[in-house]
């Protein structure tokens, strides 16, 4: 027999940690290689010009120069056309 009564349980107290998820390095600013510019899960934003994905989807710069977004309307599997955002990086001149 228990020497206690019972006092219920939570149902909080499981939060995970946040993972810091996003946009790093924004439009219009300067960049040196290997400098994260999106961490990510998933493809949310696609490797454009000078940049590179990592294994868990994180871009990040080959060559210096400034971040560029752009939107890019791509065919799917399907054929059906899809807006994709696309991660460059120019030369800064």
């Amino acid at each position: 027999m228990a020497h206690t009564k019972s006092k219920g349980t939570s149902k909080l107290g499981r939060d995970s940690q946040s993972k810091r998820l996003g946009v790093k390095i924004f439009g219009g600013e300067k960049i040196k290689p290997g400098q994260i510019i999106v961490r990510q899960k998933g493809t949310k934003f696609f490797a454009g010009d000078n940049v590179k994905k990592g294994s868990d989807y994180t871009l990040y710069a080959a060559k210096a120069g400034v971040v560029k977004f752009i939107k890019i309307k791509r065919p799917t599997f399907t054929g059906r056309l899809k807006d994709r955002k696309f991660v460059s990086v120019v030369s800064a001149k």
